[in-house]
């Protein structure tokens, strides 16, 4: 099997100035007529040749007199012209266009030397600082994999299939010496958001947000926990850790129209008993592989150097191999790689034909820095030809998030993905990795590629993203659902949203259909908390500070149906068809019957326990009474149904917190 060319190979270079005969030119050759990364890169190389050319025929050189040493005799200096017709070979361009670039800069500097002199230190100390950053980079990430694989054999958790497999097969390495190497550099990146804290409903009668099923920071602080170190407060995503785990919620009736069903509780709050805790439920409709439409997948994959790990392309590799074992014959898959440029490693291929792709994966290798914006570019415009109307059109991107060369700034790609998911192409968004992950990048670009965003650290995480949730990771049954709860203010004194800091919306966004948000996969569970205090309670934890009385407003009334109504709140929901341009609005009202929390159901105690012991890995000035004890008290009363075997984990992960956090 030939080995895959890329775009920063010699000969790609010697192709390009004409500088390669026979059997290797007509190899280099093919392969640039099959690999569109391949093409620019040679008219790049020619245009650049051309531009020269035309420069330097069309301007007289300066006359430079060269420095000679007390060795060096008049004759050494002597230059001999290249033969007309043909470009310079490949060494001899580059020491040719090296002095004559040294000349121009000199002509230059005699007209804007100091200008220039200043630009020039500019340049050098950003280019020096870049290199000793990527540097660093590499160096800690050899030293980690060096760690990790110097570790002998242990056991494989359970659930996994493959005991033989190289990443499964390596036990935690010591967490003093991770954190050793992790404290010497860890360009690991997590977006700040403030925690929510208590709102008055007198002021603030509505609450907006995002719906969200991301899992990723579940998946994430449980690499930290396992390692035996306590995870970066931003790492912890309190809603994300509630909706990695699936809830006994009642599903959609099967003829009916509307995509999901919505479940509500309340109950004490365990870590507050003063205090109400209420959770809200979604459960989506499931759909059957052989219900949905044909799928359109684009994999995605960053073959850059940073991935060179074993839990990083290997692992990738695994995964997209699980994948396709879930896919129907008629399903098509392309690959698109990025590194330094970015190239299509497979045409759209039907899945019948899996020997082929599993082939495609195999020549995979990682080396050079990464331009994942070129990657995005491609594999959007790749997902655009062979759109399926009707179809799961969707673009599966497996990186670590290192983005180093070309748009990479958060505004940037931004701006990139949201005017890409116009086409309506979804996003799935998988993280790989450690030491250098970013997971702040990878967070916004599932955001705003209407998708989903998961972290997968091992084989076993793959098999719950890509086998059995599969139909929830790639196929979207609602779109931009967004959820308002509006508070009684007879009952409710104040509220706190617990979690999804980074989906909160303006009140005004909740009918305004121009306002994108979260989607909903197939048979997708969505799980959000509030803890609200009673009217009347008084409580240390509130943050309804006194103001000054308003000048120029009064504020109105309570109206008497307000005051009578029995209830405690209204859950109203709006959401998309996955084509649709305008929302659909459902209602729901709750009623607090002053249920105990021990006399809740199994879901509510669970989810509380899942809060609880995130509240507590953020240090939260809401936690209360809660302690890694009282939450596995809280766990293990709501664990008795565990498909999967996820609560379990849950129930040791606590366990490995309490060694963490000593």
């Amino acid at each position: 099997m030939n080995e895959k060319i890329l775009p920063d190979d010699p000969r790609v270079t010697a192709f390009a100035l004409g500088e390669l005969e026979g059997a290797e030119r007509a190899e280099i050759e093919a392969a640039v007529q099959r690999d569109p990364a391949l093409r620019a890169a040679v008219e790049e190389i020619r245009a650049m040749a051309r531009q020269l050319e035309e420069s330097f025929s069309s301007e007289p050189l300066p006359e430079v007199k060269p420095i000679a040493t007390a060795s060096e005799k008049p004759h050494a200096q002597k230059t001999h012209a290249a033969p007309q017709g043909k470009l310079l070979r490949f060494p001899q361009l580059y020491y040719v266009v090296g002095g004559l670039a040294a000349a121009c800069f000199a002509v230059m500097l005699a007209w804007h030397q100091p200008e220039l002199e200043r630009r020039e230190a500019e340049r050098r100390l950003a280019m020096d600082a870049r290199t000793r950053e990527l540097a660093e980079s590499a160096a800690l990430q050899r030293q980690r994999e060096a760690v990790m694989l110097a570790m002998p054999a242990a056991p494989m958790e359970q659930g996994f299939r493959d005991a033989s497999h190289p990443i499964m097969a390596r036990k935690a390495a010591p967490a003093a010496l991770l954190a050793r190497v992790d404290a010497r550099l860890n360009t690991e990146s997590y977006a700040y958001r403030a925690e929510s804290d208590f709102l008055s409903v007198a002021e603030n009668p509505l609450s907006t947000f995002s719906a969200d099923v991301d899992t990723a920071s579940y998946a994430n602080v449980r690499r930290f926990l396992r390692e035996g170190r306590r995870p970066p407060v931003d790492a912890v995503r309190v809603e994300e850790m509630l909706n990695y785990f699936p809830y006994r919620y009642a599903p959609p009736a099967t003829d009916s129209s509307v995509p999901f069903a919505a479940s509500m509780e309340v109950a004490e709050a365990p870590w507050a008993s003063e205090h109400r805790l209420v959770r809200i439920g979604l459960k989506g409709r499931e759909i059957a592989a052989s219900e949905r439409g044909a799928a359109n997948l684009v994999f995605l994959l960053d073959v850059s150097g940073s991935m060179n790990a074993p839990n990083k392309l290997p692992l990738v590799k695994e995964s997209m191999r699980l994948l396709l074992g879930r896919l129907r014959p008629d399903d098509r898959v392309a690959i698109v790689t990025y590194a330094s440029g970015s190239g299509l490693a497979l045409p759209s291929t039907p899945a019948a034909k899996a020997s082929q792709i599993m082939a495609a994966l195999d020549e995979l290798h990682a080396s050079g820095s990464t331009n994942g914006a070129m990657g995005l570019e491609l594999a959007y415009e790749i997902a655009k030809a062979n759109f399926v109307p009707g179809g799961l059109n969707r673009v599966v991107l497996c990186t670590d998030g290192d983005f180093n060369v070309g748009p990479s700034s958060e505004g940037e790609l931004h701006r990139l993905i949201t005017e890409k998911a116009k086409s309506g192409v979804f996003l799935t968004v998988l993280g790989f990795g450690m030491g250098n992950y970013k997971d702040a990048t990878l967070q916004q670009l599932a955001d705003a590629g209407n998708g989903n965003y998961g972290y997968i650290d091992t084989r076993r995480e793959a098999e719950k993203l890509l086998v059995e949730q599969v139909s929830g990771t790639l196929v979207t049954i609602a779109k931009d659902v967004k959820l308002q709860v509006e508070f009684n203010p007879a009952k409710v004194g104040s509220y706190r949203l617990i979690g999804y800091e980074k989906r909160l919306l303006k009140k005004e966004d909740f009918n305004n259909d121009a306002v994108d948000a979260g989607e909903i996969g197939a048979g997708h569970t969505v799980t959000a908390l509030y803890e609200i205090v009673p009217t009347g309670t008084e409580s240390s934890s509130t943050a309804t500070t006194d103001v000054d009385e308003l000048k120029y407003t009064t504020v109105a009334p309570r109206s008497e149906n307000v005051a009578v109504s029995h209830e405690l709140l209204t859950l109203k929901i709006r959401y998309k068809e996955p084509e649709g341009t305008e929302s659909k609005k459902l209602e729901f009202p709750l009623v607090d019957e002053g249920r105990r929390f021990a006399d809740a159901s199994e879901d509510f105690q669970f989810a509380a326990a899942v809060a609880g012991l995130g509240m507590i890995l953020r240090d939260s000035p809401h936690r209360g009474s809660a302690t890694l004890a009282s939450v596995t008290s809280w766990a293990e009363r709501g664990s008795r149904w565990d498909v999967g075997g996820y609560r379990a984990e849950f129930l040791a992960l606590v366990r490995q917190a309490e060694a963490a956090m000593q």
